[in-house]
């Protein structure tokens, strides 16, 4: 009878400690979301364009073999590889997030100078034609978009876990990884098909207060893709910024991540947390658009000097 106690009591204190365990990888895989949010919100605006021109009836199984490919992108190749760089060489984990941060802070300073320029880059995601070699085509440009910013929100999440162990730390990345796909491309395919319900209701609404609310939902996805877009370039130099200044104070350049901290400070202490969390915020979208736009400076620099060599080629 002794033994079955103990039996009990070792299974409860395994239950206990998966429980635990359960509640560590959900409180580490909301951290680590919360912080890929610039990421996630450029996904979910990026990939609607990959549908543009596709028939309504393959909308929705493209963006499923879009989620098998981004799945695919993050547990297959970019988690298993994030885990040996952190075993066999944890130093170049600060220069692969800066490298990243300066990658949010160039896309995101590129897509405000274009506005302000009205230099407006076209769109790499191409009309969809008919048949399923284009649509092949369609799905493979997705994934490989995908594959760069699930490398990001990856490696910003795995950032945040960093102090955790190996199983643990590779359970919360697997489940941020589920977790933001479904999120992401949820949200995509109820952008996609928004204005397909919209349509419906104007044409099908036996009311007429239906048929006008279908048709407000189609005259407002144009709106809702801008303000999408807003709002993910804005994340982006945020999260970006802030990534640059916390990867090179711990990389040895402590000054500015040290003035942004002097400023938010005493606006925390006098005027609440709330306040300084929209000024460190801020600061840092600032640091974004400046570091981001050296970079976009740098890279039409290398673009004249290459196209000048091509041509002297020729």
């Amino acid at each position: 009878m002794s033994g079955l106690v103990a039996l009990l009591d070792d299974v409860a204190a395994l239950a206990r400690l998966a429980a635990a365990s359960v509640d560590d990888v959900a409180a580490g895989a909301g951290r680590a979301s919360v912080k890929a949010a610039g990421v996630v919100i450029d996904d979910a605006a990026v990939t609607p364009q990959y549908m543009a021109g596709a028939a309504a009836n393959r909308e929705l199984p493209m963006i499923w073999r879009i989620v098998k490919g981004s799945l695919r992108n993050k547990l297959v190749f970019i988690l298993p590889g994030l885990l040996i760089l952190d075993w066999i060489a944890p130093w170049a984990l600060p220069w692969l997030l800066l490298a990243g941060g300066t990658y949010l802070s160039y896309e995101g300073a590129h897509k405000v100078w274009g506005k302000l320029t009205g230099h407006h880059e076209e769109t790499d995601a191409p009309a969809v034609e008919q048949g399923p070699e284009a649509e092949d085509k369609v799905v493979r440009g997705a994934v490989t978009t995908d594959f760069i910013l699930s490398l990001e929100i990856m490696v910003i999440s795995m950032n945040e876990v960093a102090d955790q162990g190996f199983w643990l730390k590779a359970g919360i990345l697997a489940v941020v990884a589920v977790f933001i796909t479904l999120a992401v491309y949820g949200a995509v395919a109820a952008i996609v098909k928004m204005d397909d319900v919209g349509l419906h209701m104007n044409q099908n609404a036996r009311t007429s207060g239906a048929r006008s609310f279908g048709h407000g939902l189609v005259k407002a996805m144009p709106i809702v893709m801008t303000v999408i877009t807003v709002i993910g370039t804005v994340a982006m130099l945020w999260v970006g910024g802030h990534i640059v200044l916390m990867e090179l104070s711990a990389l040895g350049l402590p000054w500015l991540y040290d003035a942004q901290h002097h400023l938010v400070e005493p606006v925390t202490q006098a005027a609440g947390s709330v306040l300084g969390w929209l000024v460190e915020t801020l600061s840092s979208a600032l640091w974004g658009l400046i570091w981001g736009s050296v970079a976009v400076a740098v890279m039409a620099v290398v673009g004249r000097l290459r196209g000048k060599k091509e041509t002297l080629q020729h």
